[in-house]
């Protein structure tokens, strides 16, 4: 008997420690447990999503309370964006962030699919931020979307056949087209300028920066009144018609996207070229035939107008289904920092949205040329900031085609253009 309770004092004495241990580490894992990083997701196309990666990695690291995770979609944006809508019309989107381009924003503004982050951050912040990045992302008076990255339509022109011609760069349209067919005739070039014709986004996107040029607008998002039939936008209409009837743009420009035009101007076919910034890069790689034989400005204009440089460009904003918009927030913040903007444009090429870094020494020492990207993207032409834009660029989209095909004349075309714009907005 005796023995028993000298074996039972024993376990006892053994079994008070361990149960001892097991309350403590009880007690540090089950809040552990409870306080589980919280999940934040963004849908992505897969080629940024994997220039990003290696930032969602710091970015966890650094916030080990938040799982940041990018679901890569389609490369192509028009797609992502029907992602998008479909998962906010089911009625509960699984995504925290909405990655945007700056033409969605009063789609999904208006739709109420989006937080405002207006209190989330000051005007004084903002102000680091390209002007127009910042009003892109407005929709009545709201900021909806944190710039990550910029872009902006440019004139790429070539330097060696404007100083064989003994001509200074265009400022004009008349300018344009006198340059182009001079240099034309001297056997210099095949093409005097390229630019988008295809029937897409990228034809309104060209469009809006002819039309700033003439001094016209598309839609004015404050009263919404077209000017799509104003004197102007048509004269906008007949200067592109006039780059094919004078032959200064090859018949086929009709069909253009960013890349046919690149590639010819590459090859050495033109002198002119309407592009956005992407194309730097590649017509300065080391087997580009004009490497060093070419530079960029703002868009030419008609006289005594200003140019103007549509804006393109991506942000991220917040969505309205979000469990962790405060997660969501931190997010948004750091992928618009500028210590990540300005790692994220040395390892990919892409714009800056903020100010300073047009002038960073370490970009400036890869990149020279954008010191002059910074003047064209603040002559910012913003396709209009509309809840309707999808279908009031696809209204456009038809008829300005119909016009540079010459199935309408440009008066024509724009009056119906603007008719139909008009009766999509309710007026």
């Amino acid at each position: 008997m005796n023995s028993f309770f000298k074996r039972l004092s024993a376990v006892i004495r053994f079994a008070i420690p361990v149960a001892l241990c097991l309350c403590l580490i009880l007690a540090v894992i089950i809040p552990r447990l409870d306080a589980s990083a919280v999940r934040v997701t963004l849908l992505m196309q897969a080629l940024e999503a994997a220039q990003w990666e290696p930032f969602v990695q710091e970015f966890n690291e650094k916030h080990p309370d938040i799982e940041l995770e990018i679901i890569e979609g389609p490369n192509a944006s028009n797609q992502v964006e029907d992602l998008y809508t479909s998962s906010f019309l089911l009625g509960n989107s699984p995504y925290d962030l909405v990655f945007m381009d700056i033409v969605w924003v009063p789609k999904f503004a208006a739709a109420g699919w989006l937080r405002s982050l207006s209190d989330r951050i000051s005007e004084t912040e903002l102000s680091a931020f390209l002007e127009g990045d910042i009003n892109g992302g407005r929709y009545q008076g709201e900021l909806y979307r944190m710039p990550v990255r910029s872009d902006g339509g440019m004139l790429y022109y070539r330097t060696d056949l404007l100083a064989q011609g003994g001509y200074q760069p265009p400022e004009t349209f008349g300018d344009l087209l006198e340059i182009s067919q001079t240099l034309q005739g001297q056997n210099l070039a095949e093409w005097g300028y390229l630019w988008q014709g295809k029937q897409y986004e990228g034809l309104p996107a060209m469009f809006v920066e002819v039309l700033a040029g003439y001094g016209a607008f598309w839609v004015d998002p404050d009263t919404l009144e077209v000017g799509l039939d104003l004197p102007e936008a048509i004269e906008a209409v007949k200067f592109l018609r006039s780059t094919l009837t004078e032959q200064v743009s090859p018949p086929g420009i009709t069909t253009y996207a960013e890349e046919e035009a690149r590639r010819l101007f590459q090859n050495g076919d033109a002198v002119f070229m309407r592009n956005w910034p992407y194309a730097f890069g590649l017509l300065s790689a080391e087997d580009s035939p004009i490497k060093g034989k070419f530079a960029i400005k703002p868009m030419v204009h008609a006289p005594k107008q200003s140019s103007g440089a549509c804006l393109g460009g991506w942000g991220l904003g917040i969505s309205s289904t979000s469990q962790h918009p405060d997660a969501a927030w931190e997010v948004a913040k750091f992928f618009s920092s500028e210590d990540i903007q300005r790692r994220f444009i040395l390892s990919t090429g892409y714009v800056p949205s903020r100010r300073v870094l047009f002038n960073d020494p370490e970009i400036l020492a890869k990149y020279p040329h954008y010191s002059q990207l910074l003047q064209v993207v603040e002559n910012a032409a913003l396709r209009p900031p509309i809840a309707q834009y999808a279908q009031a660029s696809d209204i456009l989209q038809r008829y300005l085609s119909a016009a540079i095909t010459d199935q309408m004349t440009p008066e024509q075309a724009m009056n119906k253009a603007a008719k139909e714009t008009r009766l999509l907005l309710g007026r």
